[in-house]
This record gives structure tokens, sequence and C-alpha cells, in this order.
């Protein structure tokens, strides 16, 4: 239900997967003793990538002591770990079995959120004014649009790739895509896309190369992490005026103004940064005072609408590390699996890192949450693979 709920509430998918967790857990209890969930629990947390992403938070966490106020940051950063915390749940509760029916429920859920999105974004949010409910503005239909799209991607791979599927599943699976797409085009969310294209094109090539594809992605990965607190210098410089101009404002000489900004605030606080969680309040923050006054407004905007930057901003380069260590174990984890395994992932991983460094805030529940649903589908559909009887 999640995609359809994110529909009618932008910003509901953790509460969507912090009731699955809760269903998930309720029926491991009922099936087998708490023992056997805590030891896939610790299974799940001994992995040196979680050890890596456990690290970043607890410097995010510590951070918050130079926060400019820790009751921002502390908020922010229970958003950003409580979905992580319902996904680890579900994992660890041995009760994470759907079946092809569910996968098929999901597609049409998909669909569903993605045919009323767009009816919505054609009449003029006529929905929902009749339901008086939500923001009357058409960019809210940005975070369903990236929610569908990262979850098509394992629904569309297990429909079609299911061992014995049958013809109608494909056919589903050609809808679903298609439906995604459409979506995408008629969004506002230039950043979704950007992902789609990603997607094809770092689909296609890890099918063909993967090892390529692969160290290609992690070269582009770390540079852009690198290069996080230049990046609006460097656009300034070398984006072509005739690419700025098919973007609306918004998404082009703005989003690079902003990204100026807040490059000044990590030049100012390049080891620890100003705090996690900071960005939504930069401009009362006393490190707003050390930044140039002509980069100084455009603090006010909430982030910094680029992920890689905002951890460089809001953590210094300690997080940025470890951030970087993680997306790279995550990169070294994918590299053992077969082609046809590694194409997809590897595709959902670039195509969701370039929606990062384009799009919304870091932290944002909803967005971890989608991530978090997103790679629960694709173990279900490596587990299907492997011969597990419930795929």
């Amino acid at each position: 239900m999640l995609p359809l709920v994110m529909w009618l509430a932008n910003r509901s998918a953790p509460l969507m997967l912090g009731l699955a967790a809760a269903a998930f857990l309720g029926a491991g209890l009922l099936a087998e003793p708490a023992t056997a969930a805590l030891a896939r629990l610790r299974a799940l947390l001994a992995t040196p990538l979680a050890l890596a992403i456990a690290a970043f938070l607890a410097w995010a966490l510590v951070s918050i002591g130079w926060s400019n106020k820790a009751s921002v940051s502390l908020q922010a950063w229970a958003e950003l770990i409580l979905p992580v915390v319902f996904a680890l749940a579900i994992a660890a509760s041995g009760q994470w079995r759907p079946t092809p029916l569910l996968l098929r429920a999901l597609a049409l859920m998909i669909i569903a959120a993605a045919i009323l999105s767009m009816i919505e974004l054609a009449s003029g949010l006529s929905q929902r004014a009749a339901l008086g409910t939500g923001k009357m503005m058409a960019f809210v239909f940005n975070r369903p649009a990236i929610t569908c799209f990262l979850l098509a991607v394992p629904t569309v791979l297990g429909l079609w790739s299911r061992p014995g599927a049958p013809r109608i599943d494909r056919l589903l699976a050609v809808l679903l895509t298609l439906v995604v797409a459409v979506f995408a085009v008629r969004s506002e969310s230039a950043s979704v896309r950007l992902g789609l294209a990603v997607l094809v094109l770092c689909w296609a090539c890890a099918a063909l190369a993967p090892r390529l594809a692969l160290t290609a992605a992690a070269l582009a990965f770390v540079t852009t992490m690198a290069l996080a607190p230049v990046l609006g210098v460097t656009a300034q410089r070398w984006l072509p005026s005739v690419i700025l101009d098919r973007f609306s404002t918004m998404t082009g000489q703005a989003r690079i103004d902003i990204w100026q900004s807040f490059g000044e605030v990590v030049r100012v606080r390049p080891v620890a940064g100003a705090g996690f969680g900071t960005s939504a309040i930069m401009r009362a923050h006393p490190v707003a005072a050390e930044v140039p006054a002509a980069e100084r407004e455009l603090l006010g905007v909430g982030h910094p609408h680029d992920m890689p930057l905002q951890a460089w901003a809001e953590t210094g380069v300690i997080g940025a590390g470890l951030l970087t260590l993680a997306g790279l174990l995550l990169l070294a984890r994918l590299r053992r699996l077969p082609a046809a395994e590694l194409a997809p992932r590897l595709a959902l991983f670039t195509a969701a890192f370039s929606i990062a460094v384009v799009g919304h805030g870091a932290w944002q529940g909803w967005w971890i949450a989608a991530l978090g649903a997103a790679i629960l589908w694709f173990g279900i559909d490596a587990a299907s693979r492997q011969g597990d009887d419930h795929g």
C-alpha cells in the first residue's frame, strides 16, 4: 500500500514501513523464539557495510553537539534512523516471504498511484482540493514519483525474470515500466527523469560489461562525493548556458547558487561540519556570519538540494568520508553477484545516487523509507533466484 498512500500523503512512507515492521515482528514472535530474530539482526549488523553506516549515524549524533538548535537536529536524526530501524526489523523478522501474487499487487499499487498522481497534475490538483488535504502545489508529487520509480525497479525485475513467470506477469512488467516512465516525464521532478535515464544507461552497460560498469560507477561515486563542496563553482564554470536554459529557474541557475552557498559552509567548517540537521536552520547558524554576504541569503532555503554536499556541510569530511566508505562497501558486495543480479542493483544504486545529487534533503524520512522498501524487495528477488520456495 505504500505507493498508493504516498499519493495521498506524500511523506507517509516511514509510517507505512513502520506498520509493516510491527506486523512482521509480531508474526515472527508468534512463529519462533525472539532469539532467532536477534541472531539474524546480529548477522546483518556485523557486516562492514552496516558498521560503516552505524559509524556515520554515531558521528551524526555526536555532531549535534555543535548544532545551533539541538531539537531540530535531533528530529532530523530520528527521521533518518527510524526507517532504517523499520527496514532492519522486517529483514530480521524472518517473515518477509511475499508470493508472486503480492508482487503483482505491488505492481498494481504503483500503477494506481502513478495514474492518480498524473490525473491530479493534469486537472490542477482537483482530487487534493476535493479532499482538502496536503499542499496545493504540483511539486509535492515529486515524492510519490520518486517512490514509484524506486519500487518499480525490483518489481519489474521480479515480474519479468522470476523462474517460470507467466506471460501475464511480463505484460504487467511492461505496463508498469511504461506507466512509471510516463509519470517521471509528466511530474515536475527533473531528478527522477535524470534517475530514469541513468538507470537505463547503467543497466544496459552492466548487462554487457558488468565489471567495467561497476568500476565506472565506483569512480563516479567517489569523484562526486569528493567534489561536492565545489559543485556549485564547478557547475557555474563548466555547465553550458544552453543546458541551464532547458531547466526551470529552481533546477537551473538558482540551484547552482544554492550549491555555492553551502559550499562556503564547507570551506568554513571542513572537518566537523556545522552539525547534523542544521541545513534547515543554516541561515541562523553562527557559521553563516563567516560566509561571504553574497552567499549568505540562500543558506535559508532549507537544504542544499544535493545530498553529498549536505553531508559535507553538516558532518564535514568525517561524515562524508564514512558515507563514501559505506557506498564503496555496498559496491564491493554487488561485485560478488553474477551479471544478471548485478545489473539491476547497480542500475538502481546509480539512479538513486543521481537523484540524491540534484534532489531533496538528504535525511528526509520518506526517501530513506522508499530506499529501504526497494532494498527489501531486491532481497526477496535474490532469494527466489537461489531457489527459495516462497519466491
